[in-house]
């Protein structure tokens, strides 16, 4: 099930809200758990178990560790964090990176292993990180083990944020699985959040999939004008997509009462590489940082060792994405331009022009974005060389102009903040006016509803790239 298809905003969402509501405060948690099973298994009904066992067995290790803490055994706290990063970690590589390790090793010839690879359980790094980070944080003493199972159950399996974030660490919301608020406006500034990323997934990212779709299929037989065409679409299709789903999860949080973290900042407006991370899928650069670079040294040691660091944690984040060479071609990337940018051109980049930084940064990026997008080897090369070596233009760009013209300007506008903070400029001299303002969100909401609905309806290119990862 996905946020924008007709079961879930027509049956599963209103059906839930409304019990949710009814039922006393001390049954939400044990509601909101059993429906998010339920979530999870109308995709995904033979994985579940899988999930569940997750869930239960960092339970237990949290337990553990609070144990072997009050006795002060420290080999013994030591053991069950091994066993937690190992065990999850294990069912991790198994299912997401055993068909590619397997067939890598028979490409080289030397023997041959039949194995066929599993379905990828859908959210698998998503939960998988949210329950690893709890033990480790359990460890360090960040936070007090969970003893109520309902309770880290539906923190694990909060149907939110499940499938494709944001990562959402025990740490950020502990505090309210026993105590939230939820109140009118907290649900009506949850539902127009929700709304606003149905919005970007439905009308701007799935427009933009199309047009990638199709330059794509042309296997880089294409002028620079429509690879680059088609660069900036998959780079809008993965943006509104992604934050789309975001919002929609953040928005649904509120509406339980919720906090969610915020996953995008308008990372395209980016002067810099480390900026754009800083900016895009918050929470894994902030999980990467906290559990890995961090551990490994971070910046607390000679250059070398930090350069290694950086290998580590952009290599990891390049696999974490996919069991592709792309993806990892994609993390090693990243690491070449973040070392270059603070090694080699540290003193430079800050003496060129805010808008030269944030063009070339924007053009790094949609390089990388090919190099993610591009499933194998010749594909992209062949691409690359239509970006940069090809004819200037062919009839197929204008065409492609033309008929995507209203989602990719629409999709460049709303990418940075000047139409957001226009809006908050207004809705600020409206202050005395809050009828108003009120009137217009509502209505502004409702259209936008209205007409993703009808896009939904008509059936139109709908995935969310985020599942496969």
């Amino acid at each position: 099930m996905i946020f924008s298809s007709l079961t879930f905003l027509c049956l599963f969402l209103p059906v839930t809200v409304g019990f949710y509501y009814l039922l006393p405060e001390k049954l939400k948690n044990g509601f909101l758990f059993a429906a998010s099973l339920v979530f999870y298994a109308w995709g995904e009904p033979k994985y579940i178990l899988l999930m569940l066992f997750s869930a239960a067995f960092d339970y237990m290790n949290g337990l553990l560790l609070d144990r072997a803490r009050q006795k002060g055994k420290r080999a013994a706290m030591k053991a069950v964090l091994a066993s937690s990063v190992a065990v999850n970690l294990g069912l991790l590589a198994f299912f997401k990176y055993a068909g590619f390790f397997v067939d890598n090793l028979n490409a080289l010839g030397w023997f041959y292993l039949p194995f066929s690879a599993p379905p990828l359980p859908v959210g698998i790094s998503f939960y998988t990180f949210q329950t690893l980070s709890y033990t480790v944080d359990v460890y360090r003493g960040r936070v007090r083990p969970q003893r109520n199972f309902v309770d880290f159950g539906m923190y694990v399996a909060m149907f939110p944020q499940l499938i494709a974030g944001p990562i959402v660490r025990y740490a950020d919301i502990e505090a309210q699985l026993r105590n939230r608020a939820v109140s009118a406006n907290a649900f009506a500034a949850g539902l127009f959040r929700f709304i606003v990323g149905l919005a970007k997934k439905v009308l701007v990212a799935n427009a933009a999939g199309q047009l990638w779709e199709e330059i794509s299929a042309r296997q880089g037989h294409t002028s620079a004008l429509t690879a680059w065409l088609g660069a900036l679409a998959f780079a809008l299709q993965i943006y509104y997509d992604f934050s789309g789903y975001s919002d929609m999860a953040i928005g649904l949080g509120g509406m339980f009462g919720f906090t969610l973290p915020e996953n995008f900042l308008h990372p395209y407006e980016s002067a810099s590489v480390a900026e754009f991370w800083r900016r895009w899928h918050v929470t894994l650069g902030v999980w990467f940082r906290e559990y890995l670079y961090i551990p490994l040294g971070g910046n607390r040691c000679g250059a070398g060792r930090q350069i290694f660091n950086l290998f580590v944690v952009w290599f990891l984040t390049g696999l974490w994405h996919g069991a592709g060479w792309n993806f990892i071609l994609w993390g090693l990337y990243f690491f070449v331009l973040l070392v270059l940018e603070r090694f080699v051109f540290r003193k430079l980049l800050p003496k060129l022009p805010s808008a030269a930084r944030r063009a070339l940064t924007l053009l790094l990026v949609l390089i990388s974005w090919v190099i993610f997008a591009c499933g194998d080897m010749p594909t992209l090369g062949a691409y690359l060389k239509s970006m940069f070596a090809g004819p200037p233009a062919d009839g197929a760009a204008l065409y492609y102009l033309r008929s995507y013209a209203v989602p990719l300007l629409l999709g460049v506008a709303l990418s940075v903040r000047l139409v957001p903070n226009a809006l908050k400029a207004l809705e600020a001299r409206l202050e005395t006016h809050q009828t108003a303002v009120f009137v217009f969100k509502a209505v502004g909401a409702l259209a936008l509803a209205a007409v993703s609905v009808v896009s939904i309806v008509a059936g139109a290119y709908n995935p969310f790239l985020y599942f496969r990862f």
